[in-house]
């Protein structure tokens, strides 16, 4: 007898409704994790993997975002080719690379651009949940080192969507290196007195938040994101109390200045073409 593994539905949901694979189908339904409401893939596809009943925001991969976001037919893809290697040579890495390229359909973690938001120039990226939760390795790094160079000497701001586990254990310490070399690349477009804005999407967390997640102009969020660097675990362990509800929460990090706004996915072009129109010389 052969015992298949079950697919997570809460968790790829989004992946498998924004895919044209042979399991997608109107009659498939899947139960939101907030309300426990069941709902049909057409529906949902429908409407840009936000629950109707409670505004849960589902997961969708970076073509998807940017679908939504960019004016159509204006993205224009940056290093598209570049892709992870076993550098410190990792035990199984290879092959967890390779699944990631087959699950994802993309060649790593983040998709870097640029494109016009309601007819305004932008360098933009999107980081890739769906590869590695969007860990950020060394090539994570360089595209967005790239990305943030080509947006300083081009005089474009930079819009950036997050998703993210974190550095990338496999890398070791050359995945470190990346937050620094990003927030350099950062500094230097900001300095050169262009606009950043980010939106933390579900999860943020780990070396991304640390870095450069936190380091736009404007910050902002999903619903419900959750937003943080550790675990909520190790923090009440080194703390030893315990921490207070939904404390990495978009909405708890918003009380407490950590973020700028909250926005919904449906209002997310016309906040950032707001943004960018009031920032943008």
């Amino acid at each position: 007898m052969t015992f298949k593994k079950p697919r997570n539905l809460l968790e790829g949901y989004s992946k498998l409704i924004g895919s044209h694979s042979e399991d997608s189908s109107d009659d498939l339904m899947v139960t939101c994790p907030k309300c426990k409401k069941s709902l049909a893939s057409g529906d949902l596809l429908g409407s840009i993997n936000v629950c109707m009943y409670c505004g849960h925001h589902f997961r969708m991969n970076a073509r998807q975002r940017l679908n939504l976001i960019c004016d159509r037919d204006t993205f224009a893809e940056a290093d598209g080719t570049m892709v992870s290697s076993n550098l410190i040579g990792f035990p199984e890495y290879d092959g967890k690379l390779e699944n990631a390229r087959l699950d994802s359909k993309e060649p790593d973690a983040v998709i870097c651009g640029a494109c016009k938001i309601n007819g305004i120039a932008a360098g933009i990226f999107v980081m890739e949940p769906y590869f590695m939760m969007g860990s950020m390795g060394v090539v994570v790094g360089e595209k967005l080192t790239r990305l943030f160079e080509r947006a300083a000497a081009e005089r474009l701001p930079v819009v950036g969507f997050t998703v993210s586990g974190g550095a990338r254990m496999q890398e070791g310490i050359l995945s470190l290196m990346q937050m620094a070399k990003v927030s350099g690349a950062v500094k230097r477009h900001s300095d050169a007195g262009l606009f950043f804005v980010c939106v933390l999407t579900d999860p943020t967390t780990g070396g991304v938040t640390a870095s450069f997640a936190m380091e736009a102009d404007v910050i902002a969020a999903e619903p419900f994101a959750h937003i943080g660097f550790a675990g909520a675990r190790v923090i009440e362990q080194t703390m030893r109390k315990k921490l207070p509800e939904g404390f990495q929460r978009a909405e708890f990090l918003l009380e407490k200045g950590f973020i700028d706004d909250i926005v919904e996915r449906k209002k997310q072009k016309k906040y950032l073409a707001q943004l960018l129109k009031m920032h943008v010389r």
